[in-house]
């Protein structure tokens, strides 16, 4: 298969089922924003990946799953309205997404103020995410009557608490520091 196809050379991508559209469409930046956030998930599991911790196996696990429903998202928001991907986001999707947040939560002491992205280079990368993730979030609620699943614009919202708690795991687990905002400027 090549990677190469030459038909976006003018500035038009197809959607799925093959109807084409503005390389800037929001559709494509919802859709593209979701796999930029994917690809940082995915640097900051190489930053992890020499790391050792008890939970280590299940947390790549969770992780490889959420990148694999991201990149089903990102097919949901490249589908026409009124027509269906064969996978479908689900309500399961996003309440798991919660349970894994309730689990990681219990471990990490608690907020007492805001804090900055910082510590080790995996919180910091999932942090970097999670902002992507909001990001998505922000350009599907643009073109949510387009989008014919219900789920996706929620599923994003959790997915970028999921990621900052993720960030304050990591840094639990590997010794991070997370640095609060300053007192007084």
């Amino acid at each position: 298969m090549r990677i190469y196809t030459r038909s976006g050379d003018k500035g038009t991508t197809s959607l799925i089922y093959g109807s084409r559209v503005a390389k800037n469409d929001n559709r494509v930046e919802a859709y593209g924003t979701c796999d930029e956030a994917n690809s940082m998930i995915g640097l900051a599991l190489s930053h992890l990946q020499h790391e050792q911790w008890e939970e280590k196996d299940a947390f790549f696990a969770i992780m490889h799953k959420v990148q694999t429903i991201l990149f089903h998202v990102g097919a949901e928001l490249a589908t026409p309205a009124g027509k269906e991907v064969k996978w479908k986001l689900k309500k399961d999707h996003i309440e798991e997404l919660e349970s894994w947040i309730d689990k990681w939560d219990e471990v990490l002491p608690p907020l007492t103020n805001f804090i900055l992205p910082s510590g080790h280079q995996g919180s910091a990368a999932l942090h970097v995410a999670r902002t992507v993730a909001r990001r998505a979030e922000r350009i599907a609620v643009s073109i949510e009557e387009e989008v014919p699943n219900e789920f996706v614009v929620a599923y994003l919202n959790r997915l970028s608490d999921f990621l900052f708690v993720a960030a304050r795991y990591v840094n639990h687990v590997c010794g991070g520091e997370e640095r609060p905002l300053l007192a007084d400027i």
